[in-house]
């Protein structure tokens, strides 16, 4: 995910630094507070709004607020649900402040009005807010959407960034004046104090349908429309990380999944154990009694809520209205504001059902400098209930897109937006178009983009990536590299991919040719993916290093702990054939003849005769085939890989090869099974863990080199699929079982230790268990074996698993600066072997929020 994160974030800020330019327009500063005209109190998330402009904020939790103008406004309209609306005339070019008194509009009950005591201890026993919120908690099975047998309507889904806070010092520079149409296209309505520069936009109008029984989803996709960066970055991928970080939220879900993270719900289960809440008031709002109530943390440190909700008392108990944010205090990165705000209608029968939710959020490094802004509007109508249809709605995929999807007109949108964008949003589609035509923006994406993804384009052929063309090894010594790639604008339909390489201590040429392609009408990259790809490799690689997101040759990785002598020169004809399907279930069918010759301290060696005959190289054919299936699966396809971001579903993924003797010089028979199943398991406040399943086996009688040669890890980075303190070709196996588990607590501890939690410091642990074993007619030596590899003086290098399993932990420190994670790795069994360390320390750079 660091990759990805990393990506995404660095070409927003390459917007960022473009157009952190101010609006020249004559600004209008409007402050003050809104406090019910009774009491005195602050109304919170009160709506002001510039009249005949939709440029407007809402208060905070006292009932403050700031509201800056750049452009005409005669009047301000304040408002909040239960009072009376109230207008004000408003000086332009000035900045003035302006309190408002709100009347209530409701009926007031005669009814005794439970409110906090200052003096007195909190309680959950006997406390009437904490006995109506266990009666929100029983109902909420019943005022869910999946309590009908039927439900359809429409949703209409609004996304967008801006760049926020642009600094007024580079108004006035010539340099930026090309960027004026931009300039002038801010907007003021979406945070308090807050001018933004729309940079994304996505829309989405669907039809949506749910049965219950059997239970069935289906979506009809009717128009999407978005921001294009195609030429620098995954679209699509793009979408789906921002739609991972802005998820649907239902309050009535236990945990609510926001920015990555897990906030528990003020309704959850559990909530009465987490949360404090507090009955403000009681109203009447359309013939319905409601209680207004407050929710704070227990712990404002916990991933939870804060904000103000109103219940109905008419025996259904569920949520009219909610207002939530996050705690300051709460251990984000990067997040200095986030808002969710919901809205829910009554059915006929009586039950709530949401009908518009808004999650805003502010994101930066410092307080108020540059950011990014980003909101998540959905809206849904035509909700109905009960109306039955045939099965063959529900039948094929879960979701269709109508093939004008993508094609329709302005006047289209006009007419299916639940709401109309701001003037702002409504430029953001030919602003950014424009933008991208511009030489001087071109010229900086291309720089990010070589700088991030380590590639630069020369339109049909880009050169990359650049963290290859040098690095270090004991066996070639200092080694140069250079290579690169066709792109799409050479061909959607074939790729051709070639690098050469040379080191300066074996003095050997290494080199690769590939190609792929397309039986589709789309890119080779573009899911879902139907490929061919032929490929022809001479190079070196180490026995057991199997990295991920990173190439073999990086240089950041030539620098590596203990012995590392031990390689492998390898020519291999790979023809593969991937056929994946919407539903996430993908196929694999490949031919592989591969040539292993030992290099460096590596030999291959052969008792049979009783005399040391050192065989040259083993040659292989192998068929394979592999199933993956990941439910619900998205992902951003990057330059080299392609990057999950990871959600609740598991992936599951199964391989079987078989050797075939006497098809191109090969010289083995055998077959192999593995099986890996992942799952990332969310705990609420505790956090979040990634476990890792697998197991293998390998039929016949094979050399070493054909064995399954355990995943070590002999630099000083940490790797999460890796064993992090095994060496190189220490151990294998012709059957295994491994289990890993990655425990990310998310600062549980941390937040509640004072020294600790301004730093944000995360904790982090992770335990890796590995069982093997080898069958007799595969050790070293027998009948005709390979002798396992030894260590200088002749000792023994390479070993089997049949004593026990290796085991290693670790506890770490995770966002150091907010990406630094640091791990001590401690080694728990076989540490009598030759040059292993019984304790290490790893580092890895990881942004996340």
């Amino acid at each position: 995910m660091y990759f990805l994160n990393v990506r995404i974030f660095g070409f927003v800020m390459l917007l960022t630094g473009l157009l952190t330019l101010p609006a020249i327009a004559q600004t209008t500063v409007l402050r003050g507070k809104i406090t019910d005209s009774k009491t005195g109190e602050g109304l919170p998330f009160a709506s002001v709004v510039c009249l005949g402009t939709g440029t407007g904020t809402n208060t905070d939790l006292d009932g403050n607020y700031i509201l800056r103008l750049t452009g005409p406004c005669d009047k301000v309209q304040y408002s909040y649900i239960g009072y009376k609306s109230l207008q004000r005339q408003v000086k332009q070019g000035e900045e003035q402040i302006v309190n408002v008194r709100l009347e209530s509009e409701v009926v007031e009950l005669k009814e005794v009005v439970v409110k906090k005591s200052k003096q007195a201890r909190y309680r959950n026993k006997n406390n009437p807010a904490v006995e109506l919120i266990r009666e929100v908690i029983a109902h909420k099975a019943s005022n869910k959407p999946e309590a009908y047998d039927y439900v359809e309507y429409e949703e209409y889904e609004k996304l967008g960034f801006s760049i926020s806070n642009t600094v007024n010092r580079f108004k006035n520079s010539k340099l930026l004046k090309r960027y004026k149409f931009l300039l002038d296209n801010q907007d003021s309505s979406k945070i308090q104090g807050v001018s933004l520069l729309p940079v994304f936009l996505q829309e989405r109008l669907t039809s949506n349908f749910y049965r219950k029984n059997p239970r069935k989803t289906k979506t009809f996709v009717k128009a999407e429309k978005k921001v294009s960066f195609e030429q620098y970055i995954d679209n699509n991928g793009l979408s789906s990380y921002l739609n991972h970080i802005y998820q649907d939220i239902d309050i009535y879900d236990n945990n609510i999944s926001v920015v990555t993270n897990q906030f528990l719900s003020p309704i959850s289960d559990n909530g009465p154990l987490f949360y404090q809440y507090f009955i403000v008031d009681t109203v009447t709002l359309d013939n319905i009694k409601l209680v207004h109530m407050d929710f704070v943390p227990r712990n404002t440190t916990d991933f939870l809520f804060q904000g103000q909700m109103y219940i109905s008392l008419d025996g259904n108990f569920g949520v009219q209205r909610i207002n939530m944010e996050v705690n300051k205090r709460i251990n984000l990165n990067w997040v200095r504001e986030l808002h969710v705000n919901q809205v829910f209608e009554r059915n006929q029968d009586g039950r709530y059902r949401l009908s518009k939710s808004d999650l805003y959020a502010d994101f930066g490094i410092f307080k108020g400098r540059g950011g990014i802004f980003g909101e998540r509007t959905v809206s849904y109508r035509d909700y109905k209930t009960g109306i039955p249809h045939p099965d063959s709605l529900y039948s094929g995929m879960g979701t269709v897109e109508s093939p004008e999807a993508y094609t329709r007109d302005e006047a289209y949108w006009v007419a299916g937006r639940h709401d109309s964008l701001s003037k702002a949003e409504s430029r953001v589609y030919t602003n950014i178009d424009s933008l991208q035509k511009m030489p001087s923006f071109r010229r900086t994406a291309d720089l990010l983009t070589l700088v991030l993804a380590g590639y630069k384009s020369f339109g049909p052929f880009e050169v990359g990536p650049v963290n290859t063309f040098y690095s270090w090894n004991p066996v070639e010594g200092f080694r140069l590299r250079a290579g690169g790639r066709t792109t799409p604008n050479f061909s959607k339909k074939i790729n051709f991919e070639t690098y050469g390489a040379y080191g300066f201590t074996d003095k050997k040429w290494k080199y690769y040719l590939g190609t792929t392609y397309s039986f589709t009408n789309r890119s080779i990259y573009e899911f879902p993916v139907r490929s061919l790809r032929l490929s022809y490799q001479n190079d070196t690689k180490i026995p057991g290093q199997e990295l991920q997101f990173v190439q073999e040759d990086n240089a950041l990785l030539s620098f590596k702990r203990g012995q590392n002598n031990k390689w492998l020169y390898n020519q291999i004809f790979n023809a593969e054939y991937l056929h994946e399907l919407r539903s996430h279930i993908s196929f694999k069918a490949g031919f592989k003849n591969w040539t292993q010759t030992p290099a460096g301290a590596l030999s291959f060696v052969n008792h049979e005769t009783g005399e040391n005959l050192v065989t040259h190289e083993i040659t292989t054919t192998e068929l394979s085939g592999e199933i993956r299936w990941a439910p619900r699966e998205q992902f951003y396809q990057g330059k080299l890989y392609r990057m999950p971001i990871f959600n609740r579903y598991p992936i599951f993924t199964l391989r079987a090869n078989a050797g075939v003797k006497g098809i191109l010089n090969s010289g083995y028979n055998y077959q192999s099974l593995t099986i890996n199943i992942f799952k990332r398991t969310y705990l609420s406040q505790l956090g979040f863990t990634d476990l890792m399943l697998e197991g293998g086996h390998t039929f016949g009688k094979v050399p070493y080199p054909l064995l399954t040669i355990h995943r070590a890890n002999q630099t000083y980075s940490y790797q999460l699929q890796s064993y992090n303190l095994m060496n190189f070709l220490e151990f294998v196996s012709d059957n295994y079982a491994g289990v890993s588990a990655d425990h990310n607590f998310n600062g549980f501890i941390f937040n509640k230790i004072p020294l600790l939690k301004r730093a944000k410091l995360r904790e982090v642990a992770s335990l890796k268990v590995l069982w093997g074993s080898l069958r007799h007619e595969n050790a070293s030596g027998v009948n005709g074996n390979f002798d396992f590899p030894t260590v200088t003086g002749g000792s023994p290098g390479t070993f089997s698993l049949e004593k026990r399993p290796y085991i290693e932990g670790s506890l770490g420190i995770a966002n150091i600066f907010k990406l630094l994670r640091v791990d001590v790795v401690k080694r728990f069994t076989y540490l009598d072997h030759p040059n292993v360390s019984s304790i290490g320390i790893r580092f890895r750079f990881k942004f996340d929020f």
